[in-house]
């Protein structure tokens, strides 16, 4: 479920209530809890519960109770309860991966090192929620351990006419030597799986220059003059090639030999050529005996970049600067800036606005030339998705805009061709005022030049992708387990695999594409069905041997065809070699919820011979100021599902039940059945109507009935 304070939601739409507003009961004030409303209660009953014991000390299962890691430790009243009446905590939000994974994979441990600490001197155990679910990820960091390889464009005008080959011949390539051949690929040979490539086969080992491939320039190359040149490179086994800039009298200035593997790898060189005669670009690959595969050969003059610091590796921001909506700017730390490597400029705006509320600045050294065309491109990525705009500005603050730029969690290059409409446009700006997030920039290249080649763009392959993510799950749920395995005992490893149909989530329909929210992540959209039996053999491998591990689901109770296909689940997962101790059953309900239905899911659970969790019981009434005969409602529908739960479970599979959240005040409600009552204590603390169902159903009787003593009213 989706939380982020104290308890996550899966399935409010399938709790929607109405109130009875002629029947809201007469309200008080508690003048010490300020402007917040309790509802009184019959003098007799209330006095009744007061003389209950905690609840603890009527089951011995365990009780537990969903709470929130932050109100535990700060909140004093809060914690009292906790402490008294359970023996066992879950946390809702705070050791989900979300909350403990940084943006490099790393997990922050100290939080929830301090909450155990804190619940051990209480009494109190801890069960570990969740390992393994689809919303409340790191999803960025997943998404970006996936993503498609980036290389950024170049500014400037290649001058190697056919460098991707994607005219499917080497015209006007050509070459001699050694007994070799040139070729173009098959289509899907070339970079990435797509397009061509050219195929260079040398048979026999010799000197490099022994086979060689050439290309002529239209004219001269400048001598003194600085070029680039890159080229992606693999070959059949591991090799050697060079690059020459020649001339007629094949004088040359020469890379020197360039190891070549097996898989795509990009090739970056340098030239400045020492004479005015160079026009034959060449590469030697006589010195081994192998098939080479080149693609996306670029050759052009390297540009002049107007931004002086536009790659951050100063470690600073200068000459940049910015202001406005409580924006801040700093340079991140080493090792953030694109590709993992180096440093780049953070700008984080704390409060969606306007896009211009806020912007960062760089002023050029003069003005731009009116009705020039400059390029401009950078690498960017934000914490949430995002919008941004660059500005050409002037001193009167008149502009060129280019808006419209959406950004993502990923790294991704933007590529834009401006012009200046004046001659008085002298800074570029960024406008990113109109999202609440933190933009990572590097690589920032503003150039005169016209034309310039685009990003090459190599997607990962699904069993890549499958690879990364394996990893990535083994050191979560390594990491997690392994760390807290003196201290927790029983996980929720699975949370909520099972569509409503019945069917195993697979990623596929779990949100409309481009909808998700910022958290969701579906790891079996590239483990496939069997990512709960890699789940839980992780959680076995690096836990204790007899650590409790569950799989966990809502909604079981109002669908059949749900709680039978988790059911299947769990014999399919134990099929494959793993084991699954126990199954968790949410039991986010109402008043009204069907009790034949409740009845006959704990008949099923029973049968499958497994502990037996109630997870996360909670029960609505549909408003937050209800009337006596809604709370005298939720009360029985609690004591009803303890009853069944004790009655029908055998007490062997009885792990226990954890009751979801301890009050209805509204700091345990922002994100969480906000505007309801669903609680055992009332937004005061104070003990609800409710108390007394669940202690009677822990009980399994009414305890009031065995009080001595005349009550008073």
């Amino acid at each position: 479920m989706n939380y982020k304070n104290i308890l996550p939601f899966a399935a409010l739409a399938a709790m929607m209530f109405s109130s009875c507003e002629d029947q809201i009961m007469d309200w008080t004030k508690d003048p010490s809890k300020g402007e917040v409303t309790v509802a009184e209660l019959p003098l007799e009953l209330a006095e009744k519960i007061e003389r209950y014991d905690a609840l603890k000390t009527y089951t011995d299962f365990t009780l537990g109770v969903g709470i929130g890691l932050d109100l535990y430790m700060n909140d004093e009243t809060y914690r009292n309860i906790a402490n008294a009446n359970f023996d066992e905590v879950t946390v809702g939000y705070a050791m989900k991966h979300a909350a403990m994974v940084e943006s490099d994979g790393s997990i922050d441990f100290d939080p929830v090192d301090a909450f155990i600490t804190k619940t051990k001197e209480a009494g109190l155990s801890t069960f570990g929620h969740t390992l393994v679910w689809h919303q409340n990820q790191n999803a960025a960091y997943l998404n970006n351990l996936i993503a498609a390889t980036i290389i950024p464009g170049q500014a400037g005008t290649n001058i190697i006419s056919n460098g991707d080959f994607e005219a499917g011949t080497l015209d006007p390539w050509g070459g001699w030597g050694n007994g070799s051949t040139r070729e173009v690929s098959a289509s899907g040979g070339g970079l990435g799986g797509s397009g061509y490539a050219m195929v260079l086969t040398n048979p026999t080992a010799a000197n490099l220059w022994s086979a060689q491939q050439l290309y002529t320039f239209d004219a001269p190359l400048e001598q003194g003059k600085e070029y680039n040149c890159s080229f992606w490179v693999k070959a059949s086994s591991s090799a050697v090639i060079q690059v020459e800039l020649q001339s007629a009298n094949y004088s040359a200035n020469y890379s020197g030999g360039i190891d070549v593997g097996t898989t795509w790898t990009q090739v970056n060189l340098t030239f400045t050529p020492t004479a005015a005669d160079r026009t034959r670009f060449i590469f030697d690959f006589g010195q081994s005996a192998a098939t080479f595969y080149i693609d996306d050969v670029v050759f052009m003059e390297a540009p002049t970049n107007m931004v002086s610091n536009g790659d951050f590796e100063t470690a600073t921001l200068d000459p940049w600067g910015g202001w406005g909506n409580g924006s801040s700017r700093a340079v991140s730390a080493d090792g953030e800036g694109f590709d993992g490597a180096g440093y780049a400029m953070v700008l984080t705006n704390p409060t969606a606005a306007n896009l211009w509320s806020a912007q960062q600045v760089y002023w050029f050294d003069q003005a731009l030339e009116q009705d020039k065309e400059y390029n401009l491109s950078f690498m960017v990525k934000a914490t949430s998705s995002a919008a941004i705009q660059i500005q050409l500005q002037s001193d009167d603050y008149s502009a060129n805009y280019y808006g419209g730029i959406s950004v993502g969690t990923s790294w991704s290059q933007v590529q834009l061709t401006v012009t200046p409409s004046t001659a008085t446009r002298t800074k570029l700006v960024i406008d990113f005022g109109q999202t609440a997030a933190s933009y990572y920039f590097d690589d920032i290249v503003f150039t005169a030049e016209g034309g310039g080649s685009g990003p090459t763009i190599i997607e990962k392959t699904d069993e890549e992708k499958a690879e990364i993510i394996g990893d990535a799950m083994e050191s979560w749920i390594g990491g997690m387990v392994d760390h807290y395995k003196a201290d927790i005992h029983a996980w929720d490893v699975v949370n909520e695999p099972m569509k409503g149909s019945g069917d195993v989530r697979d990623g596929s329909d779990d949100y409309t594409a481009g909808e998700e929210p910022d958290d969701y992540f579906s790891w079996p959209l590239y483990l496939g069905k069997d990512y709960a039996v890699m789940a839980f053999n992780l959680a076995r491998q690096y836990g204790n041997i007899d650590d409790k591990l569950f799989i966990n689901d809502y909604n079981l109770e109002s669908s059949p065809a749900k709680l039978q296909g988790l059911i299947d689940y769990v014999t399919y997962i134990e099929a494959q070699g793993a084991t699954v101790d126990g199954i968790g059953t949410q039991m986010h309900i109402s008043t009204s919820t069907d009790k034949d239905l409740i009845k006959q899911m704990f008949q099923k659970l029973a049968d499958s011979g497994k502990l037996i969790k109630i997870s996360e019981l909670d029960i609505v009434v549909g408003t937050a100021s209800p009337t006596a005969d809604q709370l005298a409602a939720q009360a029985d529908m609690y004591q009803y599902v303890i009853d069944q739960y004790r009655e029908i479970i055998p007490s062997a599979q009885q792990y226990g039940v954890t009751i979801w959240g301890i009050s209805d005040n509204e700091q345990e409600h922002e994100y969480w059945l906000s505007g309801d009552a669903p609680n055992l204590w009332d937004a005061n603390y104070n003990r609800k109507h409710a108390y007394k169902g669940a202690a009677d159903g822990l009980a399994g009787k009414d305890v009031s009935e065995d009080f001595s003593g005349e009550l008073q009213y």
